[in-house]
């Protein structure tokens, strides 16, 4: 029988066999979800090192099989870049609020850095230079080429997106910004229902907690249902009736009405009553903000923080099925979970951890210049609409013009971009321009689709040539599994130069199926 390790010397451990850092959290993930058994030695927690060898063996062998069997022995493992924990990832502003179809920064590096190796044989970028990323989004681009100090232009349709993106690489005033989130919270813990809603939900928390402990974490209940010797949804179902009279006792005790949901706004059919009257209560007193720089990070912080706040199951946040009003068996965290009935919680949480991601990048970033313009890439005039937003780096470009492209185009029929922040659009009353997405959820992925898609990435990759230089590159991610980029190539007159298939290793919202994309290195004609 193999020794017992402490979680400190269990993620080294761990950290050795991997070649990846492994923290002491991850190895409290494990046991908290089931995967290794919990060894209690007085006050000590302790793991068999037996099973962790077993469980990342498992672990190893089947995500290999996986994405091989999936994407065929020519994927590209280097760039997977599996060694990076999440922190690293989601490193400073690329976390300042959840996004569908985002790139790592480390993908975006590699392609715009100048270094060189087995696959990358040339040096595209220099410092400086002006990439362009007409499919913004989340802004990755940008903010990785303001590391690197090469100047970048962005473009997405969104409203949302280019606000996103265009805050990531803002400078701010920052004795502003925290004099205004001191205001709007100490706003949320002054109000009257939300200090007793407050009260409620704390007595809730103090119940689930020791129901939970009986339910779930005595007699390694939990670890039995992840390893099947207990069904969890049957066994869950039941606890859920358990503690079904004990929620409503409280709710009894403390004057709180259970939520009927309408079907009207997205925040009438999302939120609980409670939370969507302090959100509405947010959005007042931000529109009260003078500085429109500070008045945008604010919506962003209320965005992230709202999105956390719907009244739905933890394993449903990234695809919304069913509004939830009471305490449900979760499939995530393997116990009794509750809805959210505050948003004061989250947003404090959010809004300190936003200020320190735009500090951090404040120091990392280089002297060089980054806007998102909002708009559509197919015809949008980059030149005048530079003019208008950004004087330093329409000197830049009309000094240089473009040196190439790195973007993400968007799937076909995969994602609706505006539809995921309806939360945003919807408080905020943002404009929306869905009709113009190119490749969104609802227009499918049937034959017209694809038809429609080829030529909608065709038009974008077209209109921007005219503002880059003569022997521009282009460097596109996709998941081409309809086979349509050879055809966007030749009806934008360009050439597929090269080729590289790359595992997606760190997905969000925990989905870990097998998965891969291909990068395109294209050319003019």
């Amino acid at each position: 029988m193999g020794e017992n390790l402490t979680l400190r010397q269990a993620s080294i451990w761990a950290s050795e066999h991997l070649g990846r850092v492994v923290t002491t959290s991850n190895i409290s993930y494990l046991i908290n979800y089931g995967r290794i058994r919990k060894i209690v030695d007085g006050k000590r927690t302790l793991i068999s090192i037996d099973e962790l060898k077993s469980y990342y063996s498992r672990w190893q062998q089947r995500r290999r099989r996986l994405w091989y069997s999936a994407s065929g022995d020519d994927v590209c493992w280097r760039l997977s870049f599996e060694e990076y924990k999440e922190s690293e990832t989601t490193k400073h502003v690329h976390r300042l609020h959840p996004y569908k179809g985002k790139f790592i920064p480390q993908l975006v590096e590699y392609f715009l850095d100048n270094h060189c190796d087995e696959f990358k044989t040339e040096s595209i970028f220099k410092p400086l230079d002006i990439v362009l990323d007409p499919f913004c989004g989340s802004g990755t681009t940008l903010v990785q080429a303001g590391e690197l100090g090469i100047h970048s232009i962005g473009i997405d349709i969104s409203f949302f997106n280019s606000m996103m993106s265009n805050l990531k690489i803002m400078h701010f005033d920052f004795n502003e910004v925290e004099r205004n989130i001191y205001l709007l919270t100490k706003t949320l813990e002054e109000d009257k229902n939300s200090v007793k809603i407050r009260q409620f939900d704390q007595a809730l928390a103090k119940e689930l907690s020791f129901f939970n402990n009986e339910a779930f974490l005595k007699n390694s209940i939990k670890q039995k249902i992840h390893m099947g010797q207990i069904d969890g949804i049957i066994y869950g179902g039941e606890q859920e009736r358990l503690f079904l009279p004990i929620y409503k006792n409280l709710c009894h005790k403390y004057g709180i009405k259970v939520d009927n949901f309408s079907q009207v706004r997205f925040l009438d059919k999302w939120f609980l009553t409670s939370v969507k009257r302090e959100l509405l209560l947010m959005s007042k007193c931000i529109n009260d903000i003078e500085a429109s720089a500070t008045r945008r990070l604010m919506q962003l912080i209320t965005s992230r923080t709202m999105r956390s706040c719907r009244a739905t199951k933890h394993a449903d946040l990234a695809t919304l099925k069913d509004a939830i009003c009471v305490p449900y068996y979760c499939h995530k965290h393997g116990k009794i979970c509750k809805p959210i009935f505050s948003i004061l919680g989250w947003w404090k949480r959010y809004a300190t951890d936003t200020v320190r991601r735009l500090k951090h990048y404040a120091a990392l970033r280089k002297p060089c210049f980054q806007c998102c313009l909002v708009g559509d890439a197919r015809n949008l005039s980059i030149d005048s609409a530079l003019s208008n937003a950004s004087e330093e780096l329409y000197k830049q470009f009309s000094n240089k013009k473009i040196r190439g492209i790195f973007s993400s185009p968007p799937y076909v029929g995969l994602i609706d971009y505006h539809e995921q922040h309806a939360y945003a659009y919807d408080l905020f009353d943002f404009p929306r321009r869905d009709e113009k997405e190119i490749g969104g959820l609802c227009q499918g992925q049937g034959y017209d689709a694809q038809k429609k898609y080829i030529l909608g990435v065709a038009e974008v990759l077209s209109n921007a040539q005219k503002f880059m230089v003569n022997d521009f590159d282009i460097i596109l991610v996709a998941n081409d599994k309809f086979g349509l980029y050879s055809s966007i190539a030749e009806q934008a007159s360009l050439v597929i130069f090269k080729k590289y298939v790359r595992p997606v290793i760190n997905r969000s919202e925990g989905d870990k199926g097998a998965y891969s994309e291909t990068i395109f290195h294209m050319k003019k004609s």
